[in-house]
């Protein structure tokens, strides 16, 4: 019984050890491919990073202006009703959400003719729409910059290829031509793995913000609504 345990073990331990030196060695040819790829692989890798910096930054900040209390717009109304502007200003102030900051600049103007203040809350929601809006065009350009840049890598590689065919004369063998095709196409993959990312991410902000936009222009109708009551 203790020889089976004992057989049972290091069948265990083998198998642990073959699977962790598989598990490296697949990770060192994966960057050892990558790295093949050529001097075209740097640009790529860095637009890479700057998506996924934008991506994660602009997700937090869009989320985070889209994040609007359902009893802010009451209590905003009850204030105002009761003439207490200061404090719905201080409400505002608090929140510092681009919806707070369109109704404190609003609450600011409130005396003056209601065009007057359609008009300052119109140019309030603008402004907060560029800040949501910056860094989205670089986004935008990434998702068509690194699959152009791919292909450039892989025609640059495709040349190199056909020129070590030449320098070889007649000594072209198979393991030539499939190792420079595929280091050449690997630059291909990755422009287009890293563009492919850029573009979903593109998309799905744009929707969010479009979601803010649409929030944004529901709570300057309500405000303006608002300040018709009183009178």
């Amino acid at each position: 019984m203790s020889l089976i345990l004992q057989i049972v073990q290091d069948g265990a331990a083998a198998a642990d050890s073959l699977s962790s030196a598989s598990s490296s060695g697949g990770a060192l040819d994966v960057l050892k491919l990558i790295w093949k790829g050529g001097i075209v692989m740097i640009p790529i890798g860095i637009l890479f990073v700057i998506a996924i910096y934008l991506c994660i930054e602009r997700y937090l900040t869009i989320r985070k202006a889209g994040d609007l209390d359902s009893k802010f717009m009451g209590g905003i109304k009850e204030m105002v009703i009761d003439g207490d502007l200061k404090g719905a200003q201080r409400l505002c102030h608090d929140r510092a959400t681009p919806i707070a900051l369109m109704i404190e600049k609003g609450l600011s103007r409130i005396g003056k003719p209601l065009k007057d203040i359609s008009v300052a809350v119109e140019n309030v929601g603008k402004l907060e729409v560029y800040k949501l809006e910056k860094g989205m065009p670089i986004l935008a350009t990434i998702s068509g910059a690194a699959p152009m840049l791919g292909f450039l890598g892989t025609v640059t590689g495709m040349i190199r290829t056909f020129n070590q065919m030449q320098d070889s004369g007649q000594q072209i063998t198979a393991d030539l031509l499939s190792g420079g095709i595929g280091e050449a196409m690997m630059t291909t993959v990755a422009g287009l793995v890293v563009g492919i990312f850029a573009y979903i991410s593109y998309n799905l902000l744009s929707s969010m913000i479009n979601k803010v936009v649409y929030k944004m222009e529901a709570s300057s109708v309500e405000f303006l609504d608002i300040l018709h009551e009183p009178a």
